[in-house]
């Protein structure tokens, strides 16, 4: 979003939230629009795990971003750490970070 529009055309079914905190964002959507699959960038903070696995227990599928390199990293970092351990995640997807779009390892928890 920039000044309130889309900037990308990502579908004629998709709705964008702008200007409101992912965890309160997520919560509306699913109260008020029954979504079948919630994607957000950048989680990362405690309100975050706690709309991730509402989201989850409320039966709907969800792709969400996050910064780090590894999964050691994302074990180190306490926020995380909290979301493996709840198991929120089928994958993790780590980018390459020399190539775009390049994938260059998933974790998949066993």
């Amino acid at each position: 979003m920039h000044k309130g529009k889309a900037e990308n055309n990502i579908g004629i079914r998709t709705d964008i939230l702008n200007n409101v905190r992912k965890d309160i964002g997520i919560e509306m959507l699913i109260r008020s629009m029954s979504p079948n699959v919630i994607i957000s960038d950048e989680i990362g903070n405690i309100e975050d795990v706690s709309a991730i696995n509402y989201c989850l227990c409320s039966g709907i599928k969800g792709i969400f971003t996050a910064h780090g390199n590894s999964i050691e990293y994302l074990k180190a970092n306490p926020i995380f750490n909290e979301m493996l351990k709840m198991k929120l995640f089928e994958k993790i997807i780590f980018l390459n970070q020399n190539k775009k779009g390049e994938i260059s390892s998933v974790y998949t928890e066993k």
